[in-house]
């Protein structure tokens, strides 16, 4: 079976590598560069319960089990570890004494209120994003995938049949095609029924620690004044590098996921919140200031499965902040039904792209 993978982030890279351990060799066509985007950019957090009560929860679930699994599996150290979770708030006012609860985390300044345990090394893990998806993918290339770095432009079709992809003016034969191009798979619109996907922008941080900042991931608030809330997350990585997002926003999404930067201001406002959260954060070195667009659908689900009206056509994408979490569970499923005719691990009736209207291609704009 020849199957093309529209994307090398980590939904795509989870799919050749389930794939190729079920015999087939996908060819990955990537753009720009292996975890460019969100997949390299995201904070890498992983939680079992989470996701419970909504459509997601199995997923999830799965999602986070196979996670420990692949850690055990795939000789390759990408940061995997349990960590305990915990929910705090900043307060306004300098010099706030000290709880009882806050003195458990000294590397945090006063101002910062740390108010109940969110989730247990049980409960809630890490990775790097960037490392687990190129240890992915590269277990797939030992297998037997193949990686292009190129430009799909179109789908190569007959009688509404899936026959390749044109990627840099070349043909590249498949079976199936797997649109799993984050945000960017809205440009895949243009040759394939899909649903609109957006692109929601977040900014982050990443400081060189070292052993300053326990294994411990935070979810605060923080009133920034003019700018109201923001909820800064917290996460320490196992490489002695702390990772921190805030502030999201809406913008356009350019046509190379390499031309994406920080909207004016907004490093320089989360480097602040950082140096009022910790004076750890405040005096260590700048590691990355950055920004990605996270994929998001209609209805905040993603999109896993069959494309209608065009055989051999299969999107994977639109995950939000769960990108990473999920991608493990959302590879397997579409090994299954790539192979088998339907998954057997999930059910993904949830995530039917045909939920949702295709996006008319004449909306469609670029931004180079």
């Amino acid at each position: 079976m020849r199957v093309v993978i529209c994307g090398g982030g980590v939904i795509g890279a989870s799919i050749a590598y389930f794939l190729s351990r079920r015999g087939v060799k996908p060819v990955v066509v990537e753009r720009t560069a292996i975890a460019c985007a969100a997949s390299g950019k995201s904070g890498g957090f992983l939680a079992l319960d989470w996701c419970d009560g909504t459509p997601l929860a199995e997923l999830a679930r799965r999602s986070f089990w196979l996670h420990e699994n692949l850690n055990e599996t795939i000789d390759c150290n990408w940061g995997y570890r349990r960590l305990a979770t915990y929910a705090g708030a900043v307060s306004a006012r300098d010099n706030q004494p000290r709880t009882a609860r806050a003195a458990e985390h000294p590397w945090l300044a006063d101002a910062v209120a740390v108010t109940h345990r969110l989730g247990s090394p049980a409960t809630t893990a890490q990775v790097h994003p960037g490392q687990f998806t190129a240890a992915l993918l590269a277990a797939a290339v030992a297998e037997g995938a193949e990686l292009r770095l190129g430009a799909v432009s179109d789908l190569v079709c007959k009688n509404d049949e899936v026959k390749g992809v044109m990627a840099d003016g070349e043909v590249i034969a498949a079976e199936a095609v797997v649109v799993a191009m984050g945000p960017w798979s809205v440009l895949a619109a243009r040759w394939v029924p899909l649903p609109a996907v957006f692109g929601l922008k977040g900014h982050s941080l990443v400081f060189d620690t070292q052993s300053s900042v326990p294994a411990e991931a935070l979810f605060l608030e923080y009133h920034e004044g003019s700018h109201g809330l923001q909820s800064p997350e917290v996460f320490p990585r196992a490489d002695g590098t702390t990772y921190v997002c805030a502030i999201s926003s809406e913008g356009p999404l350019p046509l190379d996921p390499g031309a994406v930067v920080p909207d004016p201001g907004a490093i320089e406002r989360l480097e602040a919140i950082c140096s009022r959260l910790s004076p750890v954060l405040a005096k260590a070195p700048i590691l990355a200031r950055q920004a990605c667009f996270r994929p998001v659908t209609q209805d905040g689900l993603p999109l896993i499965g069959p494309v209608p009206g065009l055989k051999g056509a299969y999107v994977a994408t639109g995950h939000s902040v769960w990108g990473i979490l999920n991608a493990p569970a959302t590879g397997e499923a579409m090994a299954e039904v790539l192979v088998d005719g339907e998954a057997r691990t999930l059910d993904l009736t949830a995530f039917d792209p045909r939920r949702l209207p295709s996006l008319d291609p004449k909306r469609l704009r670029t931004h180079a």
